[in-house]
């Protein structure tokens, strides 16, 4: 387990996958904002659920986020799109409506930099959010990225399309913590 202030990175549990799919992945407006490919019924349980537990791969790391005192399941994390010649990935965070705005945004960021740099040897992390999603910008730039740019209406969102904010944070400026 990668260890944050507040929270754990582990590896995903079948118990996390219905409670990520009925959270998360069913709330279509809200998951719409955090996926490019479109929104469709997934039955619990179904293999295609992209919080299906599945064998470990060099292209993606998916992990639980687990609050660190009471163990309770605070949302996912990965890396993804992991290129091992570049040595970049990209970063997704999803965190349960109850545990949305308690700072654990900052933390599961910090964490999941020291697992892309101290663990995998990485070189560079990026985000891509929406440019109106104030929450993550703002963690990850407490997490140490840089607003890089601004992907013009490159987004379809539930029916318009919107702009887009690329973040970075390459490994000689990361500030691991103590």
């Amino acid at each position: 387990m990668i260890h944050g202030e507040k929270i754990g990175l582990r590896a995903r549990h079948e118990s996390d996958v219905s409670i990520l799919q009925s959270e998360l992945y069913d709330d279509v407006a809200t998951r719409s904002r955090a996926d490019s490919r479109p929104w469709r019924p997934i039955p619990p349980g179904a293999a295609q659920s992209p919080y299906a537990v599945s064998e470990p791969s060099d292209e993606a790391a998916c992990f639980s986020v687990v609050e660190s005192a009471s163990r309770e399941l605070v949302g996912e994390a990965l890396l993804w799109g992991i290129d091992l010649h570049s040595r970049t990935a990209h970063i997704g965070i999803s965190l349960r409506p109850s545990f949305r705005g308690r700072g654990f945004g900052v933390d599961v960021l910090q964490a999941l930099c020291e697992y892309g740099f101290a663990v995998r040897g990485l070189h560079r992390l990026q985000i891509e959010t929406l440019a109106d999603n104030a929450p993550m910008i703002a963690a990850a730039t407490r997490a140490g990225f840089t607003r890089e740019g601004t992907l013009r209406r490159s987004a379809w969102v539930y029916g318009a399309y919107v702009d887009e904010a690329i973040l970075g944070l390459l490994a000689s400026d990361w500030t691991p913590r103590a």
